[in-house]
Order: structure tokens, then sequence, then C-alpha cells
């Protein structure tokens, strides 16, 4: 028995206790066996995705007519891209870890691939889960922006054989779509991140070293197959700190970039190119004897800025030959040693060397003083704000802050095509104008609850709910927030805990009633704006991500 191969089957069973339920519900899964199936699926898409609960079992499209994609996620787009994530996941409760992900797995992926991302290809016998995926995704492609994809084949066994590589060369894909192998192994190096890294650091050249406050700095020169090297050992552990997911190297032209230079006669100006990676410890030691090329001995080693240059160098030596090639090639380094009870300034660090980037700054945010007072004041009310990351599963009572910013956006903002298709500035640009400081506790749940009821209608639609309820949600719970508040004949800013209960009152006896009135609302806005003409998905989606209906709704 592999051991961890043993580690992620145990870690299974209480994965489908978690999502027993939802399973059940939205996909009629019951089957012990076909539920384990789900729960590794699942595990997979939260590990590699790093996606809160709810919005990984979104991801799932297991099921008939599912293409042999069992999940698959979109990306907001970013400079006229976008990246979707396919997986599919062949689990075997045989534990020895030695069989390689099936040829005919990868030939149902290469097949999806060419009709998934073709807005011309009629597709049949597909399940609606995916279908409105994809056709959110073909919505995107006839705007304009370009897919970049990643497959991502998963298994508690090995890697595909030499037959199915040889199926994925002949795609033709090229550079647009990347070719990525989950097992047990890279799980568990995930899943075990927290554990703290010791190591050392072979810089190059002379270094710099200042002692400042209770802390030291030391700016280097450090080679980057000492990086790439550093990557093999350590992998995600580095990262816990760092507030990207790595993007992969296509679809991306930072990291392109990156590859281009290692790999170009230009390698040796790499140091000159790049503006180098930020670490941070709990400390740092070295032989001060020596005029340089110090082993620098470090403590509790994270990478806070620079993990995109770290995981594209480590991936890009991985070639034949390049390791070599890049001998002299450096990267600026940066290493701070802060004091272990500030974890403050870790985080003021984080955010300051990652601002300019496109990133989640959701973790970033979690300890400003409007989060901390809206935790408190939502705890009052008997729910539980949860402003933090939790690999836990969420309650009926917990609110995650990322779901707040979503219902804020959309019910008293008033901006439901940014609340469900701009989400990585809810907490960069769109931060001060959804956590106001006049907002407080009550308008956060009451605004949650009316989303909750128009998210779970669109995750499980009636047989005579109209298609576009499966892309509204934001829209619609907008709309209901109208109603509630004519009904509280209140203003939203004059929202309190002195009239919260009576608005919970109102949610819970009208609620059908506001959800049934606001698609009524989308119906007749969906007519005034195309009139009697058929509606495709593709255009469905394309209207609610444009925000079309903004100016009948008003």
């Amino acid at each position: 028995m592999n051991i961890n191969a043993s580690i992620i089957d145990q870690r299974l069973v209480s994965v489908m206790n978690d999502i027993r339920q939802k399973a059940s519900e939205e996909l009629r899964i019951r089957d012990e066996n076909k539920l384990k199936s789900l729960a590794f699926v699942y595990l997979c898409v939260q590990t590699v995705l790093d996606l809160e609960s709810d919005d990984t079992f979104d991801c799932l499209t297991e099921g008939g007519g599912d293409f042999g994609v069992d999940a698959m996620h979109i990306s907001e787009e970013y400079d006229g891209e976008f990246t979707v994530s396919l997986f599919q996941a062949k689990y075997k409760n045989n534990l020895e870890g030695n069989s390689n992900f099936p040829e005919d797995g990868i030939e149902s992926l290469i097949n999806a691939i060419q009709y998934l991302f073709n807005p011309a290809a009629t597709l049949e016998y597909i399940n609606e889960r995916l279908l409105v995926k994809v056709e959110e995704a073909r919505s995107l492609i006839r705007d304009g922006y370009i897919p970049q994809v990643r497959a991502l084949a998963c298994n508690n066994g090995l890697k595909w054989n030499a037959s199915a590589q040889e199926a994925i060369e002949r795609t033709g894909f090229g550079d647009q779509v990347t070719w990525e192998h989950l097992n047990h192994e890279r799980l568990v190096k995930i899943l075990q991140a927290s554990r703290p890294v010791k190591d050392i650091l072979q810089l190059s050249g002379r270094a710099i070293v200042e002692d400042m406050d209770f802390s030291r700095v030391l700016v280097g020169r450090i080679a980057v197959t000492e990086i790439a090297a550093l990557i093999e050992r350590h992998g995600e552990r580095l990262l816990e700190r760092n507030i990207r997911r790595y993007l992969g190297l296509q679809g991306n032209r930072v990291n392109e970039g990156i590859r281009h230079t290692l790999t170009s006669d230009e390698k040796n100006n790499f140091y000159f190119y790049n503006n180098g990676v930020t670490l941070t410890c709990d400390s740092f030691s070295y032989n001060a004897l020596q005029n340089g090329n110090y082993q620098v001995r470090v403590e509790n080693l994270q990478i806070i800025n620079g993990g995109q240059t770290c995981m594209t160098i480590f991936k890009t030596l991985q070639e034949p030959d390049l390791l070599h090639q890049n001998a002299q090639a450096y990267v600026l380094l940066r290493l701070y040693q802060l004091p272990r009870e500030n974890e403050g300034l870790v985080q003021r660090i984080t955010y300051a060397t990652n601002s300019q980037n496109p990133v989640d700054l959701k973790d970033l945010r979690a300890n400003d003083e409007r989060q901390q007072r809206l935790e408190i004041d939502i705890q009052q009310l008997g729910f539980n704000y949860r402003r933090k990351r939790s690999d836990t599963n969420t309650r009926p009572t917990d609110i995650t802050s990322g779901v707040a910013a979503e219902a804020v956006l959309s019910v008293w903002r008033r901006k439901p095509h940014q609340a469900k298709f701009f989400s990585r500035e809810h907490f960069g640009k769109l931060y001060d104008s959804i956590f106001t400081e006049e907002l407080n506790g009550a308008q956060v749940v009451i605004a949650v609850q009316l989303y909750r009821i128009a998210e779970n209608r669109r995750k499980r639609p009636e047989s005579t709910d109209p298609d576009f309820v499966r892309y509204a949600s934001c829209f619609i719970a907008m709309q209901m927030g109208q109603r509630l508040l004519s009904d509280m004949d209140v203003q939203m800013e004059n929202i309190s805990h002195q009239n919260f209960q009576f608005a919970q009152q109102l949610i819970e006896q009208n609620g059908e009633d506001y959800f049934n009135a606001a698609a009524q609302d989308i119906q007749q806005a969906l007519q005034d704006l195309y009139g009697e003409q058929e509606i495709s998905l593709q255009q469905l989606s394309a209207t609610f991500r444009r925000g079309d209906l903004m100016s009948q709704l008003y």
C-alpha cells in the first residue's frame, strides 16, 4: 500500500461526509462508490484552485453527458484572456498507486476540448451543469476573449502512458492547452504545506545585510538553478503566504516572458529583466567572515512575492539541458527576518509587494478594521462571519467574506454583473464601494439571505424555471432586495439591528414570492431588450456578464 494514497483515501471519508447532502440534492448521487469518486474530484478541485467549499462544489459536473469532464472552472477575464480548468478524475480503491491514468480518459479530454470551445459546434446529450459553464465560456469566446485551457488528469496512481502522450501531441492544440497530472503524491505535498520550511540558500557574489528595528534584511543574488532546486524540494509549502495561485506557463504573459528569457540567448541577463523574489523567515544565519557566496541557513521560509517567478523557473528548467545552460542566470533575492509575533507586518509587506498584480486580496483584507467590525456585529445577530479562509465546511449560520461581498454588491450596490464576474476586484478596486464605513452586520446578513435564495435556485432550478435562472442569480437578488425594502418601507441605509428581525420575518414569509416577482422583472427586461426573438444560452450568459439589462431594470 502506498502511504500517500492511503492518506488521501482517509481524507476522502471526511470529504464524503461534507458533500453527501449536496451530492444527493444537486447531483442525485447517493451510491457510496460514486460518492467517493465525486469526493476525489472535489478534493482535487479545492486543493488545486484553492476555492471555498461552495465554489468548489459548483465546479462539479460529474454525471451523464459530461463529455468526460468531471469538473470545470472558468476564471475571470484578464488582459483579453481567461483560463478554463477541466478536471477528469479516475479513482481506484486499490491503494498501491501503480496504475497509469487511462488512455481513454486522455482521449475523452481531447474530445471535450475540441468541441466545448468551438462556439459553432452543436452539443447534444450534455448535462445542464456542464452546459451552463460551456456556454459561459463560449460567450466569452464570441466576445473576443481567448481561452487558455488547463487539462488536469487526476488519479491515485501514475501519469498517463506514452501512447496517451502521443495522442496529446497529435492534437495540435499547441500552447493554448496545458496538460497536468495530479495524483495522491502531489495532493499530499500541497495539503502538508503548513509544515515550516528549513533549508540553506546558496547565494552568489556579495550581499547586503542590515538590522532594522528587531528585523533583519538580506539583499543578494541567487542562481535560478538554486530556485528550481528549492521548489523541487519543498513545492507549494513555500507558497503558503503567497496570495497568487500559479497561473501556468501559457496564457500568462509575465510567465511566458520569464520562460522566453531562460530559453534564449538573453538568459544571463535574467537578473536585470526580473523584479526578483521576496521571502520571509523567522531567522537566518550565515558565516559573516566570508566576503560573499554565503550559505544562508533559514527557518520557516516563505515566498511572499515572486511565487509565479519561482514556479515558472522550476517548470522551465525541467526541460532537457536547460538546467545546465542557466548556470549563470540569477535573480534578485530579498530575505526578511521578521519578529514571529508580528504577523500583521508580514501581511502588510505581502500586500504592498503584491498589490500591483492581478491577485486575490481577500486574505490580505481579513484583518482590515471594517472586516473585524463586521465580524463582531454579525456575531451579535446570531451568525458567524468568516473573514479568514478556513478548511471547514460552512454551516447555514456561516457567512464568508467572499459571499458577503458578492451579495452586498448585488443587492445593495445594484451592480450584479460586477458581483458575479469581477470577483477578483471585490477586495481590490471595488472594496471601498462594497465595504463602506456605514455598512453594518444587519445589511450584510439580509443581503446574503436574499442572495442565497437566488443562488440555491440557480443550482437547483425547478422544471418550470426559465433558462436565465442559471445565469441571473445576482440580478434576481438585486430585484428581491428592492421588494424587501418596499415592504419594510425603509431605505437600505436605515436597515439595522433594530429592524433586523422584521426583515428576517418578511424574507421567511415572502422569499419565494420575492424570487418569482424578481424573475418576472428579468423576463420583462429580456423581452424589452430582445423582443420576441429566441435567446440562446450563449446570449444569456453574455447579457448578464455585460450588464446589458441594467438600463431596463432601473
